[in-house]
């Protein structure tokens, strides 16, 4: 099958989770598929697998209109955007979008590095669901990454499409740490500052935990930072204002545990990185970090600093630490990109199906959905 992945979302200094994803999902489908990228910065490909690539236009410029003009020249047998803006219109090919969550309807500010004209749609987009169910509407089969987004999109109506699962995973961790070895006392945030995020109550929780250091290891502004060091009242919180992959792991391997107090989240990937790595996890008890980590997360109301104190001093016990940090290698162990992977082939295949179906007159009300995602043909009944 050729395969057209929309890489154009892919970040030119480092990943973001949309970016990672991208990646991960495209370098192991590559593996066994014809697969082609399209890209609109030739810098995107310092982050991308070494496969074809076509350039055209950013998906942020006008032109997004009318790009599938230009795919259909392509002719691709199916095209899989990891997001659920790509342009549609006369297009001739099966499409396949992605919705990860709707954390933006309750937290609707956009992220900082989008120009001017963006922010502003991209408030208005999420002031009701009726453009979201236009958007996933023109694809064949809309893909999520959870559960927990399937069921919120089934309950909000957000399409008449079929709702796949294509799952994240972690990138393979290099040295998967040995429980026995000794620990530091340090606590990993990984993640942005925008409010739903709750690093504050984490900052706070600082106060009860002497003799633990937290480090904050994504970039932030200069005045997020003023505004978290002055409830910090400690000089154990650490901002690192940026890492790279190298260090992120060299730091995951020796913590006592990845901590995380989201209200709203759309996967929670660190979570699997940390668990990959053998890193104990600290989490908010929220529906998606339940799916995620499973048992072996230990979770906690995220409006509690005592109960995230008491969760990470439950780890100083060497023996609990190398319980929780085990069940976390295990639980990680489920997740893999050539899993998500062998997910996203059987989109592609339903996806080419839901678009001969809409094609041909001939064949309209033939098919039927199975519970395992795929198709099955179902035979009509003859007039009498």
């Amino acid at each position: 099958m050729r395969i057209l992945v929309d890489a154009r979302f892919t970040r030119t200094d480092h990943h973001d989770g949309i970016s990672r994803y991208g990646a991960g999902l495209i370098a192991a489908l590559a593996a066994t598929d014809d697969v082609v990228m399209l890209i609109s910065d030739p810098r995107q490909l310092a982050l991308l697998p070494d496969v074809p690539h076509v350039r055209v236009s950013s998906p942020l410029s006008p032109a997004e209109l009318l790009i599938a003009c230009r795919i259909n020249r392509l002719r691709p047998d199916v095209v899989v955007c990891p997001m659920q803006t790509m342009g549609s219109w006369g297009r001739r090919y099966p499409l396949v979008l992605t919705l990860h969550d709707l954390i933006y309807y309750q937290n609707p500010a956009p992220p900082s590095f989008l120009p001017l004209p963006v922010r502003v749609l991209w408030r208005l987009y999420h002031l009701t669901y009726w453009p979201q169910r236009v958007l996933l509407n023109r694809a064949d089969v809309v893909a999520t990454i959870s559960e927990t987004t399937a069921g919120l999109i089934e309950e909000h109506r957000l399409t008449r499409r079929p709702v796949m699962l294509v799952g994240n995973a972690p990138q393979p961790a290099q040295r998967p740490r040995d429980p026995a070895v000794p620990r530091t006392s340090s606590l990993l945030y990984m993640g942005s500052f925008m409010p739903y995020k709750n690093v504050e109550t984490l900052v706070r929780a600082m106060r009860l935990l002497p003799g633990h250091t937290l480090h904050l290891l994504s970039r932030i502004t200069p005045a997020r930072r003023a505004e978290l060091g002055s409830l910090a009242a400690t000089d154990r919180v650490v901002f690192h204002d940026g890492v790279s992959d190298a260090v992120y792991e060299q730091l995951l391997r020796d913590s006592t545990a990845l901590v995380t107090l989201s209200r709203a989240e759309g996967y929670g990937l660190p979570i699997i990185e940390a668990m990959a790595t053998g890193t104990p996890v600290v989490a908010s008890d929220i529906p998606i970090f339940r799916e995620v980590g499973g048992s072996a997360a230990l979770y906690v109301d995220p409006d509690e600093p005592e109960a995230v104190a008491a969760a990470v001093r439950s780890l100083d016990d060497a023996g609990t630490w190398t319980e929780t940090s085990r069940a976390g290698l295990e639980r990680a162990a489920a997740y893999s990109w050539e899993a998500s992977a062998e997910q996203l082939r059987r989109v592609c295949d339903r996806a080419v199906a839901e678009f001969g179906r809409r094609r041909s007159p001939v064949s309209r009300g033939s098919w039927s959905s199975r519970r395992d995602g795929r198709t099955a043909r179902v035979p009509r009944r003859r007039s009498p």
